[in-house]
């Protein structure tokens, strides 16, 4: 049985850092595109890494991924994703207190043009518990956070946050 691929999505976050769970839901859509962008935030509020740093992050971890692309954005979604030519939005879902957000964030975007789509799936069990947030705290203690993200990425906290014995 074949199926139809829908031409381009686009997943965005502030992906500081990237985890498994991330890499969960780009690997999982990219499943349903042709093209998958992974659009990387430009966000201001006291990232631990530079927007440059997330997205040299994420196209190492992307890295093996057929159809899937790193960039970056700021300003609005909704002008984001039109510039890519596409009105198809990727989030990813743990919790309702998740569902919640993003429901209002795509009702909004919604309100703004009303041919934007928000495709909603949903974590894979063993990611539920992770955030980046999350990352970032165990990392910053000196926990171990090689089953939350990406070698790669894991590679980049270590460099961040040196364990006291090295």
């Amino acid at each position: 049985m074949t199926s139809a691929r829908l031409h381009r999505g686009v997943y965005p976050g502030t992906f500081d850092p990237l985890t498994l769970g991330h890499l969960d839901i780009i690997t999982r859509a990219s499943g349903l595109f042709e093209e998958t962008i992974l659009s990387v935030a430009d966000s201001r509020q006291g990232a631990l890494f530079s927007v440059d740093e997330r997205v040299e992050m994420a196209r190492e971890a992307v890295s093996g991924l057929d159809g899937v692309k790193v960039g970056s954005f700021a300003g609005l979604l909704v002008d984001h994703v039109h510039e890519l030519g596409t009105t198809y939005v990727i989030r990813g879902l743990r919790a309702v207190s998740d569902f919640e957000f993003e429901l209002s964030m795509a009702l909004t975007n919604r309100s703004m043009d009303p041919d934007f789509d928000t495709i909603f799936l949903v974590a894979s069990s063993e990611f539920i518990f992770l955030s980046a947030s999350v990352v970032r705290e165990v990392a910053t203690l000196g926990g171990d956070i090689s089953k939350m993200v990406p070698k790669t990425v894991a590679d980049h906290l270590a460099r961040k946050f040196p364990s006291p014995t090295s």
